[in-house]
C-alpha cells in the first residue's frame, strides 16, 4: 500500500479557516504564514473559537503581499503580510508567554465589531520564537502560535473510521490538520515516530488531544448540541490523557511538500 500526501492545510489566523495549498515550503516552526496572526483580549490571553464559535467562519486569503480577511455580514479586510508596526507586547498562548507585533486598530475593530468584546489581532514575526515543549520535542524546536506543534497529520482513513460510527458524518476541517495523507489503515499514525514526505523529514511527537472545537460546524459556526464527533471519539479514542486523534509533527529537515508526494514511514 503506498501512503501518499492527500492534502495541505494552513491557517494563517489562529481559529479561522483553512487555506488549502498544493505545495508549501516547510520551516522550522511549520508551513508559512500557518498561525502567524491570533486575538488577544484585554489581558493579552489567546481568543479562539473554543469559547467565540463564529471566529471558526472567517475565511482568509493570500495575494499581492496582503492578507484579505471575510466574515459573513462585514466588510472585507485587508493587511499586510509582513508585520509594519513596531508595538510589541507579551501575549500567553496557554502556559507560554511570547512577544508578538501589534498588527493595527483597524484590524482591532474589525475583529471586536465580530466577535462584539474588545480584542486585538498580533502576528509572530519571524524574529520571534516560541520554543516547543522540551518535554516532546528538541532545543531549538519552534512553533507559531498553533496549540502546541508546528504541524498536525491525520490520515484519511482514521477520518472514515470515525465517519463510520457516526450517524451524521463530519468533514476533516473540524480537525485543523496540516497535513492529510491517504493510503494508510485507520490510526497508523498513532505509531509513527518519524516520515519523510517528498524531501522533508518529520518526526511524531505526541498525539493530539481533541477539544470542544471539533463539535464546531466550520460553515455555520454552530455547536453541535449532542457534542458530536467528540462524543463518539471518546467512546474508542479516550485514555487518562484526554480523547486523540491524529498526531502532532515537528520538521527534522526543510525543503517542500507536494500534494501526491510518497510518504516513507521510517520508524
Amino acid at each position: 500500500m503506498t501512503v501518499t500526501l492527500s492534502e495541505i492545510n494552513i491557517y494563517p489566523i489562529k481559529s479561522t479557516r483553512r487555506i488549502a495549498l498544493q505545495e508549501s515550503e516547510v520551516l522550522a516552526r511549520g508551513l508559512p504564514w500557518d498561525r502567524r496572526w491570533m486575538l488577544v483580549d484585554r489581558d493579552n490571553r489567546f481568543v479562539t473559537a473554543r469559547k467565540h464559535p463564529r471566529l471558526a467562519t472567517v475565511q482568509t486569503a493570500m495575494g499581492g503581499g496582503k492578507l484579505r480577511i471575510e466574515a459573513e455580514g462585514m466588510a472585507s479586510l485587508s493587511i499586510p503580510m509582513q508585520a509594519q508596526a513596531n508595538e510589541r507586547i507579551e501575549v500567553e498562548v496557554w502556559r507560554d508567554t511570547v512577544a508578538a507585533v501589534l498588527v493595527g486598530r483597524l484590524a482591532d475593530i474589525w475583529f471586536s465589531d465580530l466577535l462584539d468584546m474588545p480584542v486585538r489581532l498580533v502576528q509572530m514575526s519571524d524574529d520571534i520564537v516560541r520554543a516547543v515543549d522540551q518535554r516532546f520535542g528538541q532545543a531549538g524546536d519552534e512553533v507559531s502560535f498553533a496549540d502546541g506543534f508546528p504541524l498536525l497529520l491525520i490520515s484519511q482513513a482514521s477520518l472514515d473510521d470515525l465517519n463510520r460510527r457516526l450517524s451524521h458524518p463530519v468533514s476533516m476541517r473540524r480537525f485543523r490538520p496540516n497535513i492529510i495523507v491517504a493510503g494508510t489503515e485507520a490510526y497508523d499514525e498513532d505509531n509513527w515516530t518519524r516520515i519523510r514526505i517528498g524531501e522533508v523529514e518529520f518526526a511524531g511527537v505526541k498525539a493530539c488531544s481533541r477539544c470542544i472545537f471539533t463539535t464546531i460546524d466550520p460553515d455555520s459556526g454552530e455547536v453541535s448540541g449532542d457534542q458530536e464527533p467528540l462524543r463518539t471519539l471518546g467512546t474508542y479514542r479516550r485514555d487518562s490523557g484526554g480523547v486523540y486523534f491524529g498526531q502532532n509533527m515537528i520538521p527534522r529537515s526543510g525543503g517542500r511538500i507536494r500534494v501526491g508526494d510518497k510518504v516513507e514511514i521510517l520508524a
